[in-house]
């Protein structure tokens, strides 16, 4: 999971050329920003336009403009226009604000709802609420530990608290022995399982650090000042790209050795982990995360289908460094990686 600013969450499954290559094609040929796709059809008959298409509503935490959830709306438009979906994506990062966002898709009486669960306890009205009318809800990205006790469908994203131990893992391989974790949403139970992972696998020293993620130079101000506060703090794991590449000019500005790591990618990203100024990055594949949950929907209205028998759909952690970069180099760039 994850959420950023607006200027700006092995098992995975990578997507084959082609099969991206049709679906983002079908992406530009028939899906809006907001609406859903025209001219794809399904089997009881929604790819025809107009009445009978199936309605579904993604509702998440994100920031508008943030590059991580643009992944996962590309995600979700790109199996909307497969299936003949019409798909409205919404978001707030305001918990209150999200919750209202799923109230008002339960009173639209859409046909399934996709939603984040970064706070589970806001969703758990909102959710029970759409339960009540009979309207299917799935969860990705965010709520690994929420999601069945709420009553969802299913769930598609990362295991958080077991990419953390990867990550925790992977430090250890690098000879780390003091890490900071830098935590810029309070509270996101997404956020806290990475650094609880990494803690409880890395065999140095782990600590957490909380920022304002709605503030970039607040972040890299903090970052400096604890860095030159510290000068055995030899890893920086941040939670989002956007950080990571706040933290390699932190590190810079405090004269520090440390090295720089973090979750989930954007094509800058990729570009300084080929470069070396990033050791390495986790991740979850946001957009295979948006296709699913939507494509799971359609599914399970077209052929009573459940993805994932009761558990959840992993979609990483995967870890991407100096050796394999400029294989996803590519998607990075086309926004699907």
């Amino acid at each position: 999971m994850n959420t950023r600013p607006p200027s700006h969450r092995f098992p995975g499954r990578p997507l084959r050329l082609a099969a991206l290559a049709a679906a983002v094609g079908l992406l530009v040929a028939g899906c809006s920003s907001f609406g859903g796709a025209d001219g794809a059809s399904g089997p009881d008959g929604a790819g025809a336009a107009g009445a009978g298409r199936m309605r579904v509503t993604m509702v998440t935490h994100g920031a508008e403009g943030d590059t991580f959830w643009d992944r996962v709306r590309k995600g979700a438009e790109a199996a909307a226009a497969k299936d003949g979906i019409d798909l409205t994506y919404v978001s707030d990062p305001d918990p209150a604000g999200q919750a209202e966002l799923v109230r008002n898709a339960v009173r639209d009486d859409v046909d399934g709802i996709a939603l984040t669960l970064a706070k589970p306890q806001a969703m758990k009205g909102p959710v029970g609420e759409a339960r009540a009318a009979g309207i299917p809800v799935v969860g990705l990205n965010s709520g690994m530990d929420a999601w069945k006790p709420a009553g969802l469908l299913g769930y598609f994203g990362q295991d958080e608290g077991g990419a953390g131990q990867a990550v925790g893992d992977k430090l250890d391989d690098l000879g780390a022995e003091h890490a900071l974790c830098v935590v810029h949403e309070r509270g996101n139970v997404s956020l806290e399982a990475r650094c609880a992972g990494m803690k409880k696998a890395f065999g140095g020293t782990t600590e957490n650090l909380y920022v304002n993620g709605t503030d970039m130079r607040t972040v890299s101000g903090i970052v400096t000042a604890r860095l030159r506060q510290d000068p055995t703090i030899d890893e920086v794991v941040t939670m989002g790209a956007e950080y990571a590449l706040i933290a390699v000019e932190a590190a810079e500005k405090a004269d520090s050795k440390a090295r720089i790591a973090t979750f989930d990618l954007t094509e800058e990203l990729v570009a300084a982990v080929r470069k070396g100024d990033v050791q390495f990055a986790v991740d979850q594949q946001p957009y295979l995360q948006g296709y699913l949950a939507v494509d799971a929907l359609w599914l399970h209205r077209a052929n009573g289908n459940v993805s994932g028998g009761g558990a959840p759909v992993l979609t990483g952690p995967a870890f991407v460094t100096k050796t394999n970069a400029a294989s996803v180099a590519g998607f990075a760039a086309n926004g699907t990686r």
